[in-house]
């Protein structure tokens, strides 16, 4: 009994020795595993990589070393690759603990009988563990490895020590990781390999320096057989034997590099992100990428150029060009102008006309005054450097007038419009201590180009200006801008004016428009910027071009430089069909309506009395009517614009006359008044229908009512003879002006020969005539003092070209 007790004592004591032998093996490893851990891959170990919504990379920002790694998960990756990798590195990967006892041993065997290495007894994870704490090819380092193997297995499942090997395994030069590898050389994600590529990129890593495909086709092609036979049992016979064929074909490794300016913006926007997945469109950006190079290569040096396109349906922007090329310095090239402020010309216009829409200040036919005007003291002129006289709202948006513009801006308000425009979502800004006025809206203040496109996505999305959107992950941002029914009037105008505008618009826009592009241009003070907006049913398009220093370049204006540019981009666009009504540009809003209207009161007409219609109607237009409103022409100091003007006609001589002045009979008649600004503009058939005729002498008091300036040295009426004498037939003959009364006048006189202006803007004027016949001369101020004058002129020989211009 005590022979059993003692036994028993004893096993006791045996186990518990063992527990503790056990306990202190397990310790010391603990030990051992927090004094020695495992290197871990830091957020640094992989490069950043932009993507386009493709997964194309875009632009990799490589890690310290230069190393190209392209993270990726592991169901990321082709079930082909995986499977070769682990048949054909690692059969039992799935099972064994970092290490595989029997291939040491035999690896053992064949290196102790040989004299070299037969094949290796490196697991998948012995791999990683090399990878991540690298060690000499000694005995002390394989012992090293086999420990690091099994740390691996203690703190990793198998599927991301797989990952891990996916991500850092040498590929050939800078290049780590099968992603890396399959874009560098393949020129495809590692998710959409073929067989053949699979086993490629299994064996690329055992020599990566001698397999590569870039240099050495040959023998990664043999190495690559060899994973295919391997396969067998795996893949068919057929899947093989195809593969087997399939040539080796690799790119060579080069640094990805589409829309450069925009993955450095998302990286310094996103720091912590490996992999930043962007809206771009691979085709539309290399579409615009290459447009762009194209143009810059026929512009001086120092020009630069940006464009932007977004999709109206979801804000991704789908090319992004902040510079005209990314490898030119001498372009600026690493100034992203999609982002920098700068003075945006007459490309707020058409933001103008629709605020004024929504506010009920004016139809898209409204009477406007494109003359020589004085807003409190600002005087602004057109682009061309003449004027029009009576124009309509539509004239003036697609002709891009300046002082109709500001005539509109002044009814609607400086500071108003800002607020608008910012409400939107169009960030506007002024030098230090500057405030909103008059000037704004002819391009002083600054914008960037990323806000005009969102700002003018609007006019093709009800009126509903979007947030460009660079990443996928990035919300949908919407904000009013303006009404439905403005923005379809805006639109209409800036899509089917071409008739209106200029001779580069309509050679660029073409008869048709296929592509239903609405487009405005602008051009900043000195020629420093050229811009060109616009829209159809799918995208917003801006183009910038221009000097990013801010050197003027004279000749250089939206029409002519950034238009075509523009007009280029929605051709080469692919267009998707089967839109929703939502972006339907034919649909008329419920809110708009045409009608006839008047001018020059700007009201509808009234069809039910033609005599009447004849007298206070003179010119009748078609306009989009919004809400039902049809306001009148903008009031002329105190002259209403819907006052009317009664007078008499002498029925005998045609003269004006009054009732008690009057030597025959006389009728009554009415017409509406014509601003005065506008009068001197008016031809001589309107000029017969809208105004009074002269005074009959008879009236001699009131001869001179309305004259503040007066034309004089030559009489009306009076006949001008060439002189003869002298080589070619005599001087040409001419007239030499003076006006009565403008000494006291501050503004400028303004003297104009047929309806044209000529130069000069003094009280004297010497006007000289190149045909013969009979031509009429006028002379107004800004206040629309005015006096006309008809002559005569005979003249014989040949006269050379018009001296008046």
């Amino acid at each position: 009994m005590n022979h059993y007790l003692s036994l028993l004592k004893r096993h006791i004591y045996a186990r518990k020795i063992g527990y503790g032998l056990f306990f202190v093996f397990f310790l010391s490893l603990w030990c051992l595993d927090k004094l020695f851990p495992l290197p871990a891959p830091g957020h640094d170990s992989f490069n950043v990589i932009v993507v386009a919504k493709d997964g194309t990379p875009l632009r990799a920002f490589p890690d310290r070393a230069h190393i190209w790694r392209h993270p990726i998960k592991l169901d990321e990756v082709s079930p082909l690759y995986r499977q070769s990798l682990i048949e054909y590195e690692d059969k039992n990967f799935w099972w064994h603990p970092g290490i595989n006892p029997f291939s040491l041993l035999r690896a053992t065997y064949q290196w102790l009988r040989y004299g070299h290495i037969v094949s290796g007894g490196s697991t998948l994870t012995m791999q990683v563990a090399r990878i991540l704490d690298p060690s000499p090819r000694t005995m002390t380092g394989k012992l090293k490895q086999l420990v690091r193997a099994m740390q691996l297995e203690l703190h990793y499942s198998k599927k991301e020590i797989l990952t891990l090997y996916m991500n850092f395994a040498p590929m050939g030069g800078v290049l780590e990781g099968v992603e890396a590898a399959s874009r560098a050389y393949l020129g495809k994600s590692a998710n959409r390999l073929t067989h053949a590529e699979a086993a490629l990129l299994t064996v690329l890593p055992q020599l990566p320096s001698v397999l590569r495909p870039d240099r050495y086709p040959e023998k990664a092609q043999l190495a690559r057989d060899k994973v295919l036979r391997r396969m067998e049992g795996t893949w068919s016979k057929t899947e093989i034997s195809d593969a087997i064929t399939e040539p080796i074909s690799a790119l060579s490794i080069r640094e990805p590099l589409l829309a450069p300016l925009l993955a450095q913006r998302l990286k310094s926007l996103y720091p912590y992100k490996l992999k930043i997945e962007s809206t771009i469109n691979t085709t539309d950006q290399q579409i615009v990428e290459t447009l762009l190079l194209d143009r810059a290569n026929i512009l001086p040096a120092r020009i630069s150029i940006a464009a932007m396109v977004m999709d109206n349906r979801t804000a991704e922007v789908v090319a992004y060009a902040g510079s005209a090329d990314f490898n030119d310095r001498d372009r600026f090239s690493d100034v992203d102008m999609v982002r920098a402020s700068r003075s945006p010309g007459s490309t707020l216009k058409p933001f103008l006309y629709a605020f004024a829409l929504d506010e009920g200040l004016i139809h898209s036919e409204s009477l406007l005054s494109d003359t020589p005007q004085s807003f409190s003291g600002y005087q602004p002129g057109n682009f061309q450097q003449n004027f029009h006289g009576p124009v309509s709202v539509s004239e003036a948006l697609m002709k891009s007038l300046n002082v109709p513009a500001v005539q509109v801006l002044d009814q609607l308000g400086s500071a108003p419009f800002v607020s608008m425009l910012r409400r939107g979502g169009l960030k506007i800004t002024f030098p230090k201590g500057a405030t909103p006025n008059l000037s704004v809206i002819l391009g002083g203040a600054d914008a960037r180009l990323e806000d005009m496109v969102g700002a003018y996505s609007s006019l093709a999305r009800k009126g509903m200006a979007i947030t460009p959107r660079f990443i996928l992950s990035a919300p949908i941002q919407e904000r009013r801008m303006m009404s439905e029914g403005a923005a379809f009037i805006v639109r209409d105008i800036l899509e089917t004016g071409a008739a209106s505008g200029g001779a580069v618009e309509r050679a660029l826009r073409g008869n048709n428009n296929e592509h239903g592009i609405a487009w405005k241009t602008g051009t900043s003070f000195g020629f420093r910027d050229a811009w060109a907006l616009g829209i159809n049913h799918q995208y917003t398009v801006g183009v910038w071009v221009g000097r990013p220093d801010g050197t003027p370049n004279p000749g250089f204006f939206g029409a002519n430089i950034a238009a075509p540019l523009l007009v280029n981009i929605f051709n080469a666009l692919p267009l998707e069909g089967n839109f929703s009504s939502s972006f339907n540009p034919n649909r008329v809003p419920k809110t708009v309506k045409q009608e006839k209207i008047c001018w020059p009161s700007g009201m509808r007409a009234d069809g039910e009395n033609p005599k009447k219609t004849d007298q206070l109607c003179p010119v009748q237009r078609t306009a989009w009517i919004l809400n039902g409103v049809a306001p009148p022409t903008f009031s002329e100091g105190l002259q209403s614009a819907t006052s009317r003007l009664t007078y008499y006609v002498d029925l005998q001589t045609g003269h004006r006359v009054l009732p008690d002045c009057s030597r025959h009979p006389y009728q009554q008649k009415e017409v509406m008044r014509w601003p005065a600004s506008l009068q001197v503009w008016l031809d001589g058939d309107l000029r017969k229908k809208s105004l009074p005729p002269e005074w009959d002498v008879s009236c001699n008091i009131h001869y001179n009512d309305g004259h503040a300036i007066k034309i004089m040295g030559v009489h009306n009426d009076e006949i001008i003879r060439q002189s003869s004498g002298g080589k070619g037939g005599g001087k040409l003959p001419e007239a030499k002006l003076e006006l009565l009364g403008a000494n006291d006048l501050e503004n400028e006189i303004y003297w104009m020969l047929n309806g044209q202006l000529i130069k000069g803007r003094g009280t004297s004027q010497i006007i000289q005539f190149t045909y013969a016949g009979r031509h009429e001369i006028t002379a107004f101020d800004r206040n629309g003092n005015v006096d006309r004058i008809n002559v005569s002129v005979q003249m014989s020989g040949r006269i050379p070209e018009d001296l008046n211009k």
